[in-house]
């Protein structure tokens, strides 16, 4: 059986199922791609090593491609189109754990200011829709994909909230915004493209200078472009440069901080935080807090204030 045939099948039964597939589907499709349509008895060890190896060093993302193919190979053997799989017993380990950029203030601020000094005329991204952008994704902490799937309904100016649709694990939730974003996405709401096809509850909340929906490769390069003027960059050696994801990553560390700072219960509202990333799994949250100077200086302030009270003197 032809191996497009095959995917085709498995990426079919899996939707049917109710999961929605689609990166796998993707690295699948791209899979038949570097390998050709041949007969899934035809694909070769080395086949699948060239494609999983693809450039650079071992990523996170390799594991995600081979569990992909996993997954389509259990399906093959299953229905007898080939007796074993092709894939490496034993994965590779990744050469680096990633860490993602925490911006300072100040980086922010740069960001911000070299927003509001705005973009080329003939740039696909206004000025004011990357500033709001840039806000929205560090003040409500969202997923770059959330943000850009927002539409006008699921905006409630009035309401101070956020309906943020199937996310990245199927859910649904509600985030709460303060008013000073509030009133960010009120002035964006008035500034966007006025046809009255895009003023539908179901139009996209955020539109390009030529009123179509902003895709997230258009918020990446107005994003990079950003960065180098506002000269926001790693040097430390690691392989990606700071993210438009990396915002959110921020903010949930800047609450943190704060928290500590406050002298406020951390552990007990960690579990908040959470709900308001989206996250099934507080540990997942925990992994997100990246350690920091300033969260680890935060923490090592309300360590000695505990190890060491102070004395009234008499």
């Amino acid at each position: 059986m032809k191996l497009a045939l095959v995917i085709r099948d498995y990426i079919d039964l899996k939707q049917a199922m109710g999961s929605r597939f689609h990166t796998e589907a993707v690295i699948l499709k791209a899979f038949c791609h570097a390998v050709g349509d041949i007969l899934i008895a035809e694909v070769r060890v080395e086949h699948v090593a060239a494609y999983l190896a693809g450039q650079g060093p071992v990523t996170r993302f390799w594991h995600r491609k081979a569990s992909a193919l996993q997954g389509l190979y259990r399906f093959a053997i299953g229905r007898g189109y080939v007796g074993c799989s092709p894939l490496p017993p034993t994965p590779p380990k990744p050469q680096s754990v990633f860490t993602p950029y925490i911006y300072a203030p100040e980086e922010l601020q740069r960001l911000l200011q070299g927003a509001d000094a705005g973009a080329s005329p003939r740039a696909t991204l206004s000025a004011t829709t990357v500033r709001t952008l840039l806000l929205l994704l560090y003040g409500a902490a969202l997923r770059i994909s959330e943000a850009l799937a927002l539409t006008l309904a699921d905006v409630d100016m009035a309401a101070s909230l956020l309906t943020i649709r199937t996310s990245k694990f199927y859910k649904t939730r509600w985030v709460p915004i303060g008013p000073r974003l509030c009133a960010t996405l009120a002035a964006y709401a008035c500034e966007r493209p006025s046809s009255l096809l895009l003023q539908t509850p179901d139009a996209p909340f955020f539109l390009s200078r030529r009123g179509a929906p902003v895709t997230r490769q258009q918020a990446e390069r107005a994003f990079r472009r950003l960065c180098t003027q506002a000269a926001v960059w790693r040097n430390d050696g690691t392989r990606y440069q700071p993210r438009l994801h990396d915002l959110r990553h921020t903010s949930a560390v800047h609450r943190l901080v704060a928290w500590y700072q406050e002298g406020a219960d951390v552990q007990r509202r960690l579990p908040h935080l959470a709900t308001y990333l989206g996250h099934v799994h507080i540990t997942a949250t925990q992994c997100y807090l990246t350690m920091t100077p300033a969260l680890l200086h935060a923490a090592s302030l309300r360590f000695e204030r505990y190890a060491h009270p102070e004395v009234p003197h008499g």
